[in-house]
């Protein structure tokens, strides 16, 4: 089997997760990843015998410098890939894009990039099909890909009329927290809806969807609380059966000693996930709610690692390697260990 060459532009909190799961997937190889820092971040990629870029010549010289193997920059990395993951912070991804489209490269940015840059945004359960053969897609970010995910498993059940949504989202990313976290405060956006609803809806149109969300002094994750009207009166069990179509969403319960994110955290951990990373979105059973013809749950979303599934699978589509959304769905499932139940 001929694999996917792919690259990965950024090697960060998202870059470094892609690439591990890059290694995972039997149809893709690794072709480098791409950075402009010298520090253990980019260290930990040549420790695990990763190919490492410089962006420019730049930042390739300071690499040299701090002793790092470096192979080239990112337009000698372009030449050996058929598809990028740029995985840059946000807006950068949008700077880097024509020196992918100067070497005809498919490529991949993720949910900080508006909609209008690739011009279709990516979620596997939902569209996958509709990315086939594409030159580029934009994979939604961490709270969008959860609401389209739990969402689509009601819509297609035939359940969901439309959803409203409230979002506690964790104040920055956890290795960075001494930068510019938050403390002994909220902060509400002051729009609504959030733009995560909108950004649903640039998956699937026909998404009736409202959001509002509130910055939280905390970094674990965020948490999700859903208010979704039903095209009908429906019993918890109707519900349950719709969210178990969706081999991405996990139940969890507080009868398992499982009441807040720090022990969803712990569990991950005692899994021995990758970073105590969850792919899944955990929606608590025994809290959901259908009162006739309307719907309470809610969720915990890992900002981190929700996103890596749904990656490869858009490299998959981009490529045409595999044709079929669902085989793409399960060979990545399988990969990551990617489950329904946790015990």
């Amino acid at each position: 089997m001929k694999k996917i060459r792919v690259a990965v532009n950024g090697y960060g909190v998202i870059g470094k997760r892609v690439a591990d799961a890059i290694q995972l997937q039997d149809d893709m190889e690794l072709s480098g990843v791409c950075d402009v820092v010298s520090d253990w971040r980019i260290k930990m990629a040549v420790s695990k015998h990763y190919p490492v870029y410089g962006f420019d010549d730049g930042f390739t010289n300071k690499m040299k410098e701090a002793g790092i193997p470096v192979r080239g920059t990112l337009r000698n990395l372009l030449d050996v890939v058929d598809v990028i993951v740029d995985c840059t912070p946000k807006k950068i991804a949008a700077q880097n894009i024509p020196q992918y489209r100067q070497k005809g490269k498919k490529f991949i940015v993720q949910g900080g990039e508006k909609h209008e840059t690739t011009g279709h945004s990516f979620s596997a359960e939902n569209n996958y099909k509709t990315a086939l053969g594409l030159d580029s897609t934009r994979v939604v970010s961490c709270n969008t890909t959860s609401i389209v995910r739990t969402l689509t498993a009601l819509k297609n059940a035939g359940l969901l009329l439309k959803a409203r949504g409230t979002l506690l989202r964790r104040a920055t990313d956890p290795w960075e927290s001494h930068l510019g976290g938050i403390m002994n405060t909220l902060v509400p956006e002051k729009d609504i809806p959030s733009h995560q609803g909108p950004d649903a809806q640039s998956v699937d149109p026909s998404l009736d969807v409202i959001t509002s969300a509130v910055k939280v002094p905390e970094t674990l994750s965020h948490l999700h609380y859903w208010n979704v009207q039903l095209t009908r009166k429906a019993t918890k069990d109707e519900v349950l059966e719709a969210f178990h179509k969706s081999s991405r969403i996990a139940m969890i319960e507080y009868a398992d000693g499982l009441p807040a994110n720090n022990a969803i955290k712990e569990l991950m951990m005692s899994l021995s996930r990758p970073y105590g990373d969850m792919y899944e979105v955990a929606l608590w059973k025994d809290m959901l709610k259908v009162q006739d013809d309307e719907l309470f749950y809610a969720y915990v979303v890992d900002n981190q690692a929700i996103v890596i599934p749904e990656t490869i699978d858009a490299i998959r589509a981009l490529t045409g390697i595999e044709e079929n959304g669902e085989q793409s769905i399960q060979k990545t499932n399988q990969s990551l260990g990617i489950k329904q139940k946790y015990y």
